[in-house]
């Protein structure tokens, strides 16, 4: 399995492999909605987070390095993030259409690009995605106020989740030392398991949830790690200006979720903004 990322890693473009994993991401948040009226959107998150750490701890095996001093501290910390930017996500997507969530979530990325790059057109990106989340803020404060503040938790969230994924995959073990923040994140999370307590008592709830944990978490958390060892986290937060359209483009297709025109006028502001802080 090694040998075969080494392959990819190699021999794959990183916006190809990008791609792949933000595919995999909203298909997987698809899934979870559809689990929303049994389990809590917050359970859900933790359930995704066991099943991804799991997965990873079978598969990577981290060593006792991997456990202790400043690797162990900087794990702690990515897993966390993490977690509560999935837990924040997954509240803000029960309460507002998937692709909306997505953009207002991309004001973390677009600061990261935009800090990370220092130039006339960084400040024209930042209005602009201001710009979009005002758009879209104009038609769901009225109906979400909570689903809107979540999601901007979320954003903030990812902003740390790309700084301290890239510390992770510079370190040269950021696979091993992802599979121990997402195991520390699942124990510290794990009072959310109560939103979970059903899935325990019926495989038809506990299927979905462990394929939600691989489509979102697993293959395109694994593939990050891989994206970001390669280019800096400026360039990985502009390659995110693909992800709002495949969000809206899948809550569409799976969902029928068909965004309000101010809505998808602040979806493509915020795009447009990831595009500008190039």
């Amino acid at each position: 399995m090694r040998t075969l990322l080494d392959r990819v890693h190699r021999g794959v473009p990183a916006p190809l492999l990008f791609v792949v994993g933000g595919c995999s991401t909203y298909l997987g948040a698809a899934l979870a909605v559809g689990l929303f009226a049994l389990l809590s959107p917050a359970g859900v998150a933790w359930l995704r987070m066991l099943v991804a750490a799991l997965v990873l701890l079978a598969w990577r095996r981290p060593d006792r390095a991997a456990w202790r001093g400043r690797r162990l501290m900087i794990a702690g910390c990515f897993g966390l993030v993490t977690g509560v930017m999935n837990v924040s996500f997954y509240e803000a997507i029960a309460r507002l259409p998937l692709g909306t969530a997505v953009a207002v979530e991309f004001c973390g990325p677009v600061v990261v690009a935009a800090l990370g790059l220092r130039r006339t057109r960084d400040i024209a990106a930042l209005v602009l995605a201001a710009t979009g989340v005002a758009l879209i803020a104009d038609v769901r404060l009225a109906g979400s106020r909570t689903g809107l503040l979540l999601a901007l938790l979320a954003a903030l969230m990812w902003a740390g989740y790309i700084v301290l994924g890239t510390w992770l995959a510079r370190g040269g073990s950021g696979m091993d030392d992802m599979t121990v923040g997402f195991a520390l994140a699942a124990v510290l999370l794990c009072p959310l398991a109560v939103g979970a307590a059903p899935a325990w008592a019926s495989p038809n709830l506990l299927v979905p949830a462990a394929g939600v944990g691989l489509l979102s978490t697993v293959l395109p958390y694994v593939l990050d790690q891989i994206v970001l060892r390669r280019i800096s986290h400026s360039q990985f937060a502009v390659l995110l200006a693909l992800l709002p359209a495949a969000a809206s483009v899948v809550g569409f297709l799976v969902l029928r979720q068909l965004p309000h025109p101010l809505e998808a006028a602040g979806i493509l502001a915020v795009v447009l903004a990831v595009v500008a802080a190039r």
